[in-house]
């Protein structure tokens, strides 16, 4: 009778201890979360305008020259962005990863790729954010960059509602 009522003690000891470091463990957990928050994928702010001069692709869409909005959707975590010209006849979605600029863009811009005559919608970043957007690459760009030479055009866009750079 001793030996199982020393044994049920033990027991208990044995689960507040686990409970304990558990407990322990969790707390450790939150507070290094907290410390070194996660990288968050950045974003363009709105909605961006712009004026491409050119015929693009975006993705897998080839698009006409115009005035253009773009924005990230939501319930994508960031990783689809819409396209559209101005008077909505023309839209396509694209999906994006994360991009680093090598300094700070002084304004808001959209970065091609240009090979030969064929222009590719690559990067964008939003004014003062080192953070942006580069766009996955198509087959059909991948195909087209191995047989032309790479060339990059930089286009200057703002946000929708402000003026133009």
């Amino acid at each position: 009778m001793f030996a199982q009522a020393s044994s049920r003690i033990q027991a208990r000891r044995d689960v507040t201890t686990k409970t304990r470091n558990m407990l322990s463990l969790f707390i450790a957990l939150v507070f290094t979360l907290t410390i070194f928050p996660t990288k968050a994928h950045a974003q363009i702010i709105g909605d961006l305008e712009v004026t491409i001069p050119f015929q693009f692709h975006a993705g897998n869409a080839k698009l006409p020259p115009g005035k253009y909005i773009i924005h990230t959707l939501d319930n994508t975590d960031l990783k689809v962005m819409e396209i559209s010209s101005e008077d909505g006849s023309t839209s396509a979605l694209f999906d994006v990863g994360e991009a680093e600029a090598n300094s700070r863009p002084a304004k808001s811009e959209l970065i091609f790729n240009k090979y030969g005559d064929h222009y590719f919608l690559t990067k964008l970043f939003d004014e003062g954010n080192l953070s942006g957007s580069t766009v996955v690459e198509s087959r059909y760009e991948k195909r087209v960059g191995q047989a032309a030479v790479e060339g990059q055009i930089h286009v200057p866009a703002h946000h929708k509602g402000q003026p133009g750079n």
